[in-house]
């Protein structure tokens, strides 16, 4: 599972507004065993959001967190350019979003605010307990859901109940090694590039190079092991965890 994130908001960029989405969500889906492949702040640009739903459409193993623009001003985009995605490039109105929005807002609910009830075909609703003005979900993978954190963070969680039950994280190894990234270059290129997640994290202590070493993964124990063993024989000192 690829899961992508896109945070669309002009304001964020140019510093009017500061992101809580992306470390929301990130902590989130690392406590359920999950992680984002990729994280995304764009501005209210219809064309550059259509590519990035299609990148996230043609991967087959792909599941989107899209915040914004799902609203009824003219700079948001969000519903129409996934109807055209992820849809057949129409909206409806969907009867239940319309009754909350209606039962929220009562007469000023019109003209505007009930057009933020049409959605793509086949829209599944996710619940907001602020005003009840719903996100939505389509194909149980790809969710829309309001900018406003405290709005959007309750659906996220409804979404990852609903449709990515919690799964256990993959065991994860961690060495501290008194050497550079140079130093264990060899024995880094000796690693699969498949089936592990592997990172070094270079640290500088009083002038003296050390390398954080993580390795995740069902194999995870089999490859740090080897790793400990060359980094012996090269005669490193290390210790196990993060601590440099």
């Amino acid at each position: 599972m690829n899961i992508y994130q896109i945070i669309i908001g002009t304001e964020i960029l140019n510093g009017r507004r500061e992101d809580r989405h992306f470390p929301f969500l990130r902590d989130l889906l690392l406590q359920r065993g999950y992680r984002l492949k990729s994280s995304s702040i764009v501005e209210d640009d219809p064309e550059l959001l259509e590519r990035l739903f299609r990148l996230v459409k043609a991967d087959p193993e792909g599941v989107l967190f899209s915040f914004g623009g799902i609203g009824a001003t003219p700079d948001d985009y969000t519903r129409s350019v996934a109807a055209k995605v992820f849809g057949d490039g129409k909206l409806y109105e969907e009867r239940e979003a319309k009754e909350l929005i209606v039962a929220q807002f009562g007469e000023r609910a019109y003209p505007h605010r009930v057009e933020m009830a049409k959605l793509p075909k086949g829209a599944q609703l996710l619940h907001n307990p602020v005003n009840r003005v719903p996100g939505f979900s389509l194909e149980g993978r790809y969710f829309f859901l309001p900018g406003f954190p405290e709005m959007a963070h309750p659906m996220v969680l409804e979404a990852l109940d609903r449709y990515l039950p919690s799964t256990p994280p993959p065991p994860r190894y961690t060495i501290c090694v008194e050497a550079s990234e140079n130093d264990l270059m060899e024995i880094m290129r000796r690693l699969p590039q498949e089936g592990i997640e592997f990172s070094s994290l270079p640290v500088i202590r009083e002038g003296s190079y050390r390398d954080v070493i993580s390795i995740a993964g069902k194999e995870a124990r089999k490859w740090m092991e080897f790793f400990i063993e060359e980094v012996e024989k090269r005669g490193f000192r290390y210790r196990e965890g993060e601590e440099c």
